[in-house]
């Protein structure tokens, strides 16, 4: 039997937001920020590799340390943060790391003669005269690389900071930035060396009247596709949790706004458009796209632990139609797996891709969590940070918190058993929809100690959905609902 893959696609202890999908040779390779459990900024630990053969998306290998905060020549104790970089092979047959160290607005280079293997140090992106870009003050900001080489040799740096209040940053000593939207750089061939003068491209909200992208005006997270013969420009707007893109017939201007990709909270979908709509908790976004074999995906992230600083990597299918345009994914638990998960086996609670209380989700801020989520539920996982030893569940359900997972292929299943611990008692619904009627119920006690509680069907699931949804499909969606009082840990259900 063919494993499954899951969303999160990497183990539960790994924490790698901004993913930068790309396939080389016969394997996918994601290439991220990399984040520490509990951690208290973003970004916190050196960067690592995962990638997984196109064959077996279940299947990631972790290749390893690929590159060291400290061998930056300007952070040479290592003490400050490398955040979002991105990659591409060059003329050369090398592949070239892109990065910014922390907010510094200069843009840094590795390289490496494979794909995950190890990056040296390579030099920054400057002037022909050696001068680096963007140094003097009221310069705009340099941040998130998208660095692109098109069919041509041609080498496109795409980059850019703009958040809804533009504030001035001082970065460097006295040099303050501007935060004017998202730009293209031109670089010769040598991959560090500017072509002319940076060109913006997307204005930042406030200035992008007429443009067609108000309300998702560029913010960060620059990536840039070609797909055909149409590039496609993917950055996260001024909403925060969703990814947008633009296209255009030439890398260097006249983008027209094509939508939203994927949003972390599946808002824009249904109609939901304010954070309360939040099917999911809501924060930062940043990812792209990526063909395997004859199936597109789309890489972005989502928030863990209460707060903005143990961020994890997602993936959905989508659709690329016939006009080009892409229609929104909806979040999922089977992200890259090849259809609905199996109805049958157990599952950890992790995996879920709706979580919420009685009250709904939210928006987490950059600080932790806080009074606000205090009591709400959310993904953690036990002792520190580390690269062994998965253990993520969902911590703190208390009455009406809800844990939705989409999708099962459902036949035969006659008993649903969670394992979970703490103080409730009470009882766990499981419905095919949120806010639906249940079609079981689980009595929860007190305990300590993990532990399952399991009920028995009258009639298999299979014939319940069906009369439910009043379709004979088995692809169903699973949600969690505990009502009753006290709180409890949700580490894992069984389809039995």
């Amino acid at each position: 039997m063919k494993n499954q893959a899951y969303n999160p696609y990497l183990p539960s202890y790994e924490y790698i937001p901004d993913g930068e999908p790309y396939v080389f040779g016969d394997r996918l390779y994601v290439f991220g920020s990399h984040d520490r459990f509990n951690g208290k900024l973003f970004c916190m630990n050196d960067y690592v590799c995962w990638s997984a053969p196109v064959d077996d998306l279940s299947d990631w290998r972790y290749e390893g340390v690929i590159y060291r905060k400290k061998q930056d020549p300007r952070n040479k104790m290592g003490l400050q943060q490398m955040f979002a970089p991105d990659v591409a092979r060059g003329a050369d047959g090398r592949y070239y790391l892109y990065y910014t160290v922390a907010f510094s607005s200069v843009m840094s280079v590795a390289v490496c003669d494979t794909p995950a293997g190890q990056y040296q140090f390579y030099g920054y992106v400057s002037r022909p005269d050696g001068e680096l870009l963007w140094n003097k003050s009221g310069d705009p900001m340099l941040f998130d690389p998208g660095i692109f080489v098109d069919d041509d040799g041609c080498v496109y740096l795409y980059s850019g900071f703009a958040p809804k209040r533009s504030v001035p940053f001082p970065l460097t000593g006295w040099r303050r930035r501007t935060n004017k939207g998202g730009y293209v750089i031109r670089l010769e061939r040598d991959m560090v060396t500017v072509i002319g003068e940076p060109k913006l491209l997307f204005p930042t909200a406030g200035e992008a009247e007429g443009t067609g992208f108000e309300g998702h005006e560029f913010f960060e997270a620059s990536s840039m596709r070609k797909i055909g013969l149409t590039y496609y420009f993917i950055y996260s707007s001024v909403n925060g949790h969703e990814l947008c893109y633009a296209t255009s017939n030439s890398p260097m201007g006249d983008f027209t706004y094509g939508g939203t990709l994927v949003s972390n909270g599946d808002l824009f979908l249904n109609g939901a458009v304010s954070d309360r709509d939040a099917l999911n908790y809501i924060g930062n976004n940043h990812g792209s796209l990526v063909q395997v074999k004859e199936q597109w995906y789309v890489f972005y992230h989502r928030q863990t632990n209460r707060h903005h600083y143990s961020r994890q990597g997602l993936a959905e299918k989508i659709t690329i139609r016939e006009d080009g345009s892409i229609p929104q994914a909806e979040l999922t638990s089977c992200g890259l797996n090849d259809g609905p998960l199996q109805g049958k086996g157990e599952y950890s609670s992790h995996i879920a891709c709706h979580l919420m209380s009685g009250q709904g989700a939210g928006r987490y801020g950059v600080y932790f969590g806080g009074v606000s989520f205090r009591t709400h539920p959310y993904f953690t996982q036990s002792g520190r940070d580390r690269e062994d030893k998965p253990d993520q569940y969902i911590a703190n359900m208390r009455d009406g918190a809800v844990a939705g997972y989409k999708y099962f292929w459902i036949e035969d299943v006659k008993e649903i058993a969670v394992c979970v611990r703490g103080s409730a008692s009470g009882i766990m619904n499981v419905s095919n929809a949120l806010g639906e009627a249940p079609f079981a119920q689980i009595q929860i006690e007190p305990s300590k100690d993990f532990t399952y509680y399991r009920t028995t069907q009258d009639r298999t699931m299979k014939d319940r959905t069906t009369s439910m949804s009043g379709s004979k499909s088995g692809k169903q969606a699973l949600y969690f609902c505990f009502k009753g009082s006290g709180k409890l840990d949700f580490r894992s259900f069984v389809l039995g």
